[in-house]
């Protein structure tokens, strides 16, 4: 095939991103729509990037060196990258490539100043901007001196911060090329740049323009505040006009300067407000063309608006598809499920064919949409208080959209006048025997999926787990578990709320559930110290279990004196636990069973930190602790007015809270039982794709929903390209942060504590567990990198139930999501841990091995000099 090394930018549309780079294909993209205008000009392709590439001395080394270099090593980047730009720009351009270029100036016009500007192939991209990583210079004049700054740009590919940058997002040096882009120059009078999206809020039916006079680099540098202007359905809802004293001019004989701006013409907005609605109207046409929100870059010369940048907005978060144009609210799924990561979209779509309500998918994360609920009196109220009782927060961000003028519809309250049929549901009645029903049900059930699936292959696996899905919903909605789920739960609010008005004791059912019986989650913590037991007596498995990198370690370790022992502690282990994984929501994430490596460094945690016996003893005095507290709360109700009455009832209530709050727990364990029978059975269906040669690896389903899982065993074909997109896509959902709350115009909403009983400079949280305790941080993000000694202090962002094995080991708990009566929270309750949940960026503004003080009682986390 023929090299070109310049293609005008009519010849170009947006999907030659390989040829002419993001920035390239977007400006080819723009000069196609009509009624834009964008400055005429070319590109210099990847092809003539290639061709002096092969040219520079000691290229393939040098990039090998930089390749192995570390992100953090700022110093060996630094010098390394030095080189290679020195390389490149003293590297001749070839006669015939010059030729090229100089041939395509002249069309612009002898002497034309012309804007040279870099335009990667990994730049402007949907999941990743790349803003800023490469050079752009303006005014160039003279055709050897824009050949000069077309090297430059060649260079800039390797500017120590692009390097830095494309190291950290896993992009591959050699597998990024620099087309740059020669354009004749504007003169504006003014410029600027144009949000079609709310970069803060993320709405996106309000636009932002920020305007300045001359170019654009005034304001990109940071030389001036620009006028700020907020555009919805064409009327200007704000606007902040900055006295510019400064601009940036070109030069006649090129190059820019900065000037004054006249004073008359400091106080004096850049553009009338009938040109911003005018710019926004052009980038409501951008936006459509592209499909999705911009980040536009304008100038305004004699009157008219020339568009001389435009590329996606990637920082904000995805909103749900809706086949409406009505007002939606969506609340996160992940902060109740303790799960705030992407998942991936077998995960993402299995987890809403068994869930008991609809979910909307955005951004890789799971949405409920609660509008309707939000719209009538009575449901609204009982909303707000269910899930503020699980986090202030959402309630906060959902109580401000509520205040918003007219956004959710305001409905009557609908539903029967009179009691349901039948009448309520009998009181349960506080009997051990109606959790061990609840639990010997859901092993019968799971027990059954076990036995009727081993026969199930090809589709009528599929139609099998259709059904098998309605089973799982059953047992989930099953008015006997959710009314022993309840009764716990609001055993423990009301314990909280009297004990709180009859005795000024905060939180006080925090110490009345320490190891609270049959609670799965806090077993599985305590059965870990069992299986150190057995390992400790053993210095050489010890030291085997120090070097453990493969997951097929178990046979080795049988070989060993005491392995045997050892291995069937673990093999017991993940047969009773081993379905659970951290954001076990998603079906697609390695179970233990899959990867027991993942337990190895807590077991090691356990046996240098604990002494034999201790999950029993630890178990026991938390049962005693308990025990002594029931007798002091019930003795000081007994000295108050009433006291005989009030101590009856809390003793009802404690009573209550100690039958039932362990079965919390459980059906999140039922859940994830069956999910492990189904992903073993779909993958084994996944490999039989591998063998037949539909697919390169059996993993590469979990990038298929179940539907098109099913379509893929139907028919034997897979779209390769769907399942590379889904796969980049995925990546790029982890920079995203996921809101609490969402709107269908894209405002994401965090909420706020709005507190004003924490000492200043405190960390405010959700109080969950009660009790004060002082200690080193230890910042964990993956569970299978954590080194606790006892004493630390454990600052995650979530915990599911998998992280409960190191709550025996820690001597606090800080996450950034969570509530009440969320995992972490019972756990840390049973266990007696003090802690805040709900913590804000906990895990960036608290830095590892810092010393902390955990307010569990009062919700508040101070960091300690």
């Amino acid at each position: 095939m023929t090299e070109q090394y310049v293609l005008a930018l009519q010849e170009i549309d947006e999907t030659q991103v390989a040829v002419v780079g993001g920035k390239g294909a977007q400006l080819g993209g723009l000069s196609r729509i009509d009624g834009i205008r964008v400055p005429g000009g070319f590109c210099v392709t990847t092809d003539a990037f290639r061709r002096v590439m092969a040219e520079v001395p000691s290229i393939d080394e040098l990039l090998d060196r930089l390749s192995r270099s570390d992100p953090d090593d700022r110093g060996t980047i630094r010098t390394l990258s030095a080189r290679i730009r020195r390389a490149v720009e003293e590297t001749a351009v070839p006669d015939d490539l010059a030729a090229a270029i100089t041939g395509a100036l002249a069309e612009l016009g002898e002497g034309a100043a012309c804007a040279v500007r870099s335009s990667a192939t990994a730049e402007d991209l949907p999941t990743a901007s790349f803003a800023g990583q490469q050079d752009t210079y303006l005014n160039v004049v003279g055709s050897e001196t824009i050949l000069r700054h077309v090297s430059r740009c060649w260079a800039s590919l390797f500017t120590e911060r692009a390097v830095i940058y494309r190291q950290r997002n896993g992009v591959d040096h050699r597998t990024v090329h620099m087309a740059v882009v020669v354009q004749r120059m504007v003169l504006p009078d003014a410029s600027g740049i144009l949000f079609t999206a709310d970069p803060v809020t993320g709405n996106r039916r309000v636009a932002t323009v920020d305007a300045g006079f001359g170019l654009g680099e005034a304001l990109v540098s940071g030389l001036v505040n620009p006028d700020v202007y907020k555009v919805r359905d064409d009327e200007i809802v704000a606007r902040t006009i900055a006295a510019e004293q400064r601009a940036v001019h070109p030069l006649p004989a090129g190059g820019t300067r900065e000037v004054t701006v006249d004073s008359q013409r400091q106080e004096r907005p850049a553009l009338t407000d009938a040109q911003v609605v005018r710019l926004v109207r052009l980038g409501r046409r951008i936006e459509a063309h592209f499909g999705s929100p911009q980040d536009i870059e304008w100038c305004l010369a004699d009157d008219g608006f020339q568009i001389v940048q435009s590329r996606p907005i990637t920082t904000l978060f995805p909103v749900p598809e809706s086949n409406d144009q009505e007002n939606h609210v969506y609340v996160s799924v992940g902060h109740g499920q303790m799960m705030t990561d992407p998942m991936k979209p077998l995960g993402h779509s299995m987890w809403r064919l068994t869930a008991m309500v609809p979910m909307h998918e955005a951004g890789g994360r799971l949405f409920v949409d609660v509008t309707r609920r939000l719209a009538a009196p009575t449901s609204r109220a009982g909303l707000l208080d269910l899930l503020g009782k699980g986090d202030p927060l959402i309630r906060d961000a959902l109580e401000t959209v509520l205040d918003r003028d007219g956004f959710v519809p305001s409905l009557p309250d609908t539903g029967p006048g009179g009691p349901p049929a039948g009448g309520p549901p009998a009181p349960l009645e506080t009997d051990p025997a109606v959790v061990t029903r609840l639990i010997e049900r859901s092993e019968t059930s799971v027990a059954a999926l076990e036995r009727d699936i081993r026969t199930k292959t090809g589709p009528a696996l599929f139609d099998f787990l259709m059904e098998a899905f309605e089973e799982h919903k059953r047992v989930l909605s099953d008015p006997l578990s959710i009314q022993a789920i309840m009764a716990g739960m609001e055993a423990t609010w009301w314990l909280n709320d009297k004990l709180l008005e009859w005795l000024g004791e905060k939180n006080a059912a925090d110490t009345l559930t320490l190891s609270a019986p049959g609670n799965v989650t806090s077993e599985m913590g305590l059965a870990l110290l069992d299986v150190a037991d057995v390992i400790r007596p053993h210095p050489e498995l010890v030291t085997f279990l120090q070097g453990v990198e493969d997951d097929g370690f178990l046979d080795e370790l049988a070989k060993l004196p005491g392995g045997t022992e050892a291995r069937d502690a673990i093999q017991a282990y993940l047969d009773r636990y081993g379905m659970r994984c951290v954001g076990e929501i998603d079906i697609t994430r390695p179970r233990w069973s899959e990867r027991p490596t993942t337990l190895v460094p807590v077991i090691l945690d356990n046996v240098r930190n604990f002494e034999p016996g201790a999950a029993e003893s630890r178990f026991e005095q938390g049962r005693r602790k308990a025990q002594e507290k029931e007798q002091d709360v019930l003795s000081r109700l007994r000295a108050l007015p009433d006291g005989d009455l009030k101590a009856d009832e809390a003793k009802r209530m404690i009573d209550r809270v100690r039958t039932f709050i362990g079965y919390r727990e459980y059906p999140k364990y039922g859940i994830i039982s069956r999910y492990f029978v189904y992903k073993r059975a779909l993958l084994a269906e996944a490999e039989r794709l591998v063998r037949a040669g539909v697919l390169p690896e059996a993993e590469d389903v979990f990038y298929l929903t179940f539907q098109e899982f099913h379509d893929a065993v139907r028919s034997n074909r897979v779209d390769e390209r769907l399942v590379r997109q889904r796969k980049e896509a995925f990546r790029s959902y982890h920079a995203l942060t996921p809101p609490r709350v969402l709107t269908s115009e894209g405002d994401a909403l965090t909420g706020a504590y709005r507190r004003d009983d924490v000492p200043a400079g405190a960390l405010v949280g959700v109080p969950v567990s009660a009790g004060t305790v002082e200690g080193r941080a230890r910042v964990v993000l993956d569970m299978a990198d954590a080194d606790l000694e006892a004493g630390d202090i454990l600052v995650t962002a979530f915990t599911d139930p998998s992280w409960s094995p190191l709550f025996v080991g820690i001597a606090g708990l800080v996450t950034e999501v969570g509530g009440l009566m969320t995992h972490g929270a019972v756990i840390a309750r049973e266990y007696g841990l003090p802690a805040v949940v709900g913590v804000e960026q906990a895990t960036r503004l608290i830095r590892d091995g810092q010393r902390i003080r955990v307010h569990g009682t009062d919700g508040y986390v101070e960091i300690l000099p």
